[in-house]
């Protein structure tokens, strides 16, 4: 509570002294990511020739042009930047590369390559997420992988973890997909969905969707008998936090991200182990990508720049990291605005000495997989649309009819727009 009421402290500071921002030609900022309030902070506390403030905004991505009675912001930083309705309010930012204010080289390739529309950089790459399956480290024994685990593995590794009673009744089950929906949704992306773009629904590999499907129905089958098995068991033995889950002995696997598996408190993670989630040596990366943007109606251009220019830099990220840790924030947020920091040097010598479980198992840079481009409202699509479909496509009890991608996406559409 006391770490909550420091973010919000902070933010309400940033908030109230935007009221008067544009007198002072003050740096305006646009996120809806609390860590950025510290990094204003510490920018303000170093920088006598420019200020800045934040504007929290819950939905960036749809805030955009103002509203006439707003400030204009100078820079937005948030995820679902990156697509046709939100694009066209960034100016192109390649000449901070060329003239050195920040450095490509630091970046992951296909991070940086991220923002890049047309041929052209209007966003940069803040942060970004990674798909894992953690487990109890009492059980590393068990599992012949050592980093990575693909779907395959989990699968078979899950099975040989199940055990039944001798009235044939589960007493322990590996894991089962119909536990988290999410792990449903990363396994399409896995298995090649390539969701993506389209006005404002999207496309996708149909037949790719279709063998992940049948591959995650036929796991529940072979595994562990059919859906309202899982479920029941589920219900009986694993209704406590993942944490706790894979702690006891009748699980042993439990779907996660980075973000969320290095901010469980020491107490929580001390038992915990993990591999990363891949398919054919590719790591999906999550969807909710932080960018950052120059807004193309800034007002205070110059001053914009020194801050993406500071913000971009491995010695400022680092000092950020060990500002989390000592404000003891770094339980709320992991590492960078989040997550992985999009400047390759800053996770590979900063992150594991706060976070040790990644001393030798950071994620192998070829292996990072960017999403396609997807729609500002992909957060409500997968909710309402993609997760029911799979949910009902792989399981195993008889229904009537299912609607199709298609049919939900229209229904979607009739509500929400």
């Amino acid at each position: 509570m006391k770490i909550l009421c420091k973010i919000l402290s902070l933010a309400l500071t940033a908030l109230f002294v935007s009221c008067s921002a544009r007198k002072d030609k003050t740096i305006i900022i646009w996120t809806n990511n609390t860590d950025v309030v510290s990094y204003v902070e510490l920018f303000n506390a170093t920088h006598s020739n420019a200020k800045a403030v934040v504007v929290y905004k819950k939905e960036p991505a749809r805030s955009l042009p103002p509203a006439q009675d707003e400030s204009t912001p100078d820079i937005i930083i948030g995820p679902w930047l990156k697509n046709s309705s939100t694009r066209k309010n960034f100016s192109p930012i390649d000449y901070l590369f060329q003239e050195k204010t920040v450095n490509r080289h630091e970046f992951y390739s296909q991070v940086i390559d991220y923002g890049r529309i047309n041929s052209k950089q209007y966003l940069i790459p803040v942060s970004f997420n990674l798909p894992a399956i953690m487990f109890n480290s009492q059980n590393e024994g068990l599992i012949a992988f050592d980093h990575l685990l693909d779907l395959d593995q989990v699968r078979a590794t899950a099975t040989e973890f199940n055990k039944l009673n001798r009235s044939d009744a589960f007493t322990a089950i590996g894991y089962a997909p119909s536990w988290d929906p999410d792990f449903l949704y990363t396994a399409t992306k896995l298995s090649g969905a390539e969701y993506r773009e389209k006005g404002t629904s999207f496309l996708w590999e149909q037949d790719a969707l279709a063998d992940s499907i049948k591959f995650l129905k036929n796991w529940t089958i072979h595994s562990n008998n059919d859906t309202t098995t899982e479920q029941n068991f589920q219900f009986r033995y694993l209704y406590m936090p993942k944490y706790r889950q894979v702690a006891g002995e009748r699980c042993l696997f439990a779907y996660t991200t980075s973000n969320r598996f290095f901010t469980l408190t020491d107490a929580q993670s001390s038992i915990l182990s993990f591999r990363w989630l891949v398919h054919d040596n590719k790591i999906p990366v999550e969807d909710d990508i932080v960018t950052l943007g120059l807004y193309n109606a800034s007002e205070n251009k110059a001053a914009a720049e020194l801050f993406i220019g500071w913000l971009f830099k491995e010695e400022t990220q680092q000092k950020l990291i060990e500002r989390t840790e000592n404000m003891k924030l770094d339980s709320v947020n992991f590492g960078i605005a989040g997550g992985f920091s999009s400047l390759r040097n800053v996770n590979e010598k900063y992150y594991p000495a706060f976070y040790r479980q990644l001393l030798g198992n950071m994620p192998p840079e070829n292996f990072l997989v960017m999403p396609n481009i997807l729609p500002f409202r992909w957060e409500s699509l997968k909710a309402n649309v993609i997760i029911p479909y799979l949910v009902d496509t792989t399981s195993t009890e008889e229904k009537k009819s299912i609607p199709t991608l298609e049919e939900r996406i229209a229904e979607w559409t009739k509500q929400f727009y």
